[in-house]
């Protein structure tokens, strides 16, 4: 039996990832006390092989019976993962204001307010989770597609890979697992006629790497990687996000998660890659 734990940030997109699971055929239950999770795998178990529960978890101590199932459950040899989204406080704002509904843990008080709570609660949870998706960027429908994705690969047993070219003036995305920062490279931006291109520009790629300190950055990390991917797949965290970024996202970092994309791809890890701010 495979269990998903859909939990994370109100307003982050919990519901989308429900909807998205149930219409794969997964049974889901929404709104389940963590206390009742272990009745509920006992009670659907031989019935369904994949289970998913969306647990709000809004006190202490929600997050302790949480715990506490979960530990039952490896105990049973039930194979459970915590799917949590999150996103970016000042989106989350944004979300409630267009909705015109106040945060769950508002309490009279701001918006804002009610969301700096729920971060402030659910951080050893999100710290916990197998997978964390960052829904900032992200319409309804990106979302899906995105959840669809991550639980498609899971399926089987290989590390994912999903490749995330940023700049930094946009903000560090939320969702990275390893954040990769280029800026130190010297910027093709400064050279009037590699300022309009972009890394995936054959001159703006040769520039950014043959630089020999970007070589041997590269190389750095490459090493890291590989000594610990074998470390994520015995912990059962199959699904990681390499965040790579620049100033502007459109040039340093674009040029290298281009390179490192087609490294992974060539040593047959399944690569996705995405640049966020390329077209900004």
């Amino acid at each position: 039996m495979e269990v998903v734990i859909i939990t994370g940030m109100s307003g982050a997109g919990r519901s989308t990832a429900a909807h998205v699971l149930e219409d794969s055929h997964w049974y889901v239950v929404d709104n389940l006390p963590p206390a009742m999770l272990l009745p509920l795998i006992k009670e659907v178990e031989g019935e369904h092989q994949k289970v998913a529960v969306v647990i709000d978890v809004r006190s202490r101590a929600f997050f302790e019976e949480l715990a506490q199932s979960l530990s039952a459950l490896k105990k049973m040899q039930v194979n459970a993962r915590i799917l949590f989204l999150d996103s970016a406080d000042e989106i989350l704002v944004r979300r409630y204001e267009a909705t015109r509904r106040p945060h769950p843990l508002q309490s009279g008080d701001r918006i804002f307010d009610g969301v700096t709570r729920e971060r402030k609660l659910l951080g050893d949870l999100r710290a916990t989770a197998d997978i964390v998706l960052d829904s900032s960027a992200l319409n309804v429908h990106q979302l899906g597609n995105k959840i669809g994705e991550v639980f498609a690969q899971l399926s089987d047993r290989g590390i994912h890979l999903s490749l995330l070219s940023f700049g930094y003036k946009y903000g560090i995305p939320y969702d990275a697992d390893f954040i990769l920062d280029c800026r130190f490279i010297p910027n093709p931006h400064w050279v009037p006629e590699l300022q309009p291109l972009s890394g995936k520009d054959g001159a703006v790629a040769k520039m950014v790497l043959d630089n020999p300190a970007t070589k041997d950055f590269i190389n750095n990390f490459l090493h890291l990687f590989d000594g610990t991917k074998d470390g994520f797949l015995q912990e059962g965290k199959r699904y990681l996000t390499i965040a790579i970024g620049c100033t502007g996202g459109r040039h340093r970092s674009v040029a290298v998660s281009e390179f490192l994309a087609n490294e992974f791809k060539n040593q047959k890890i399944d690569t996705t890659l995405n640049h966020r701010d390329l077209d900004r």
